[in-house]
C-alpha cells in the first residue's frame, strides 16, 4: 500500500516542482519584479538592522550643530533640533514599512469579508454594500481620511486606520466580480451538497482563487497607502514630533527648504524610493501572476 502511495504521491510533486520552477524563471527573468524586490529587501533590511545603522540615536537632540549641512560626521546634515538626519531617515523606514504592512491587512481583511459576502449573497447584501463602494469612490480619498481622523483622532495608526476605511472599496469590488463568477461553479455546487456552510464555501472554495489577484492589487496599492499616511503626517494629523515619518520629515523641512533644504530631500528620496520600490514589484507581479493583463 506505501508505495501505491508514493508512486501516486510522485506526480502531484512532479507538478509542484514544475509549476515552482516555472514561477522562479518568470521571476528572474522579470526586470521590474528583480528591481523592485531589490529595492524592498534593501529598505527591509535598513529597518530590520536600524539600530546598528543610525549613527546616532534619532530623537537625540544637539548631536551636532543646528541645521548643519551633510559632511562626514553628518553624512545627511542635522535639523534644527541638531538631530542626526541620516539617523532619522533610517527610522522612518520603519515607520513606512508598519504603515505599508498594517495598512495592507486592514484593508484587505475589510474588502475580501465585503467582497465575498456582496458575491456570494447578494441581493440587499451587494446593494448596501455596493452603494457604500460608490459612496466611497464619490469622495475624493485624502479628504474622507481627513474626516475619519478627525473624529477618530490623531496619530499614526489612527491614519492608517482611517486610510484603511477608505482604501477597502479598491479590494471589494474584485473579489465580488470573482465570487459572482465563481459562486454557481460544479465544485462549489460540490461543497454545498456536502453540507458545507455559506463561510466555508467562501473562505475554502472561493477565496483560493482569488489571491493570485489579491497579491498583485496589494503590491499595487501599498505605495498608495504610503503615500496617504505621508500626506496626512505631512499636514500635521498623523505621525506627531518627535517622530521620524518622513512626511512629517517634509514638513518640518519645508520651513527652512531655503536655508537647509537636505530636511527636505533626503526624507523625500527614501519615499521615491521606497514608493518606486512597491510600484516595480506590483508591475512584475502583475505580468507573472496575471498573464491576460500582461498582453493588455
Amino acid at each position: 500500500m506505501s508505495k501505491k502511495k508514493e508512486k501516486a504521491n510522485k506526480p502531484k510533486k512532479v507538478i509542484l516542482n514544475q509549476r515552482f520552477d516555472d514561477t522562479f524563471r518568470q521571476c528572474i527573468h522579470n526586470s521590474n519584479f528583480m528591481i523592485g524586490f531589490f529595492i524592498i529587501l534593501s529598505v527591509i533590511l535598513i529597518a530590520v538592522f536600524s539600530g546598528v545603522l543610525e549613527p546616532y540615536p534619532y530623537d537625540e537632540q544637539m548631536v551636532g550643530p543646528r541645521l548643519e549641512g551633510p559632511s562626514w560626521e553628518h553624512w545627511f546634515g542635522t535639523d534644527n533640533y541638531g538631530r542626526d538626519e541620516l539617523s532619522r531617515v533610517i527610522e522612518g523606514s520603519k515607520l513606512a514599512l508598519w504603515v505599508a504592512f498594517l495598512g495592507a491587512s486592514v484593508e484587505l481583511a475589510l474588502g475580501i469579508t465585503i467582497g465575498l459576502a456582496m458575491g456570494y449573497f447578494g441581493k440587499w447584501v451587494d446593494r448596501t454594500f455596493s452603494f457604500l463602494t460608490d459612496l466611497t469612490w464619490c469622495i475624493p480619498g485624502t479628504i474622507l481620511a481627513l474626516a475619519v481622523v478627525t473624529i477618530i483622532g490623531k496619530g499614526l495608526t489612527n491614519t492608517i486606520i482611517a486610510v484603511s476605511l477608505v482604501a477597502w472599496a479598491g479590494y471589494a469590488r474584485p473579489v465580488r466580480s470573482k465570487t459572482m463568477s465563481l459562486k454557481n461553479m460544479a465544485f462549489i455546487e460540490t461543497g454545498r451538497a456536502f453540507g458545507e456552510s455559506s463561510r466555508a464555501i467562501m473562505f475554502k472554495y472561493i477565496f483560493p482563487n482569488v489571491v493570485p489577484s489579491l497579491i498583485v492589487m496589494v503590491s499595487m496599492n501599498l505605495p498608495g497607502t504610503i503615500m496617504s499616511t505621508t500626506t496626512l503626517s505631512y499636514l500635521g494629523l498623523g505621525s506627531q514630533p518627535p517622530s521620524a515619518d518622513w512626511g512629517l520629515a517634509l514638513s518640518d523641512g519645508m520651513k527652512f527648504i531655503s536655508r537647509a533644504p537636505w530636511l527636505s530631500i533626503y526624507p523625500g528620496l527614501a519615499l521615491v524610493y521606497t514608493t518606486l520600490g512597491f510600484n516595480l514589484l506590483g508591475e512584475g507581479l502583475r505580468d507573472i501572476l496575471d498573464p491576460h493583463m500582461k498582453s493588455q
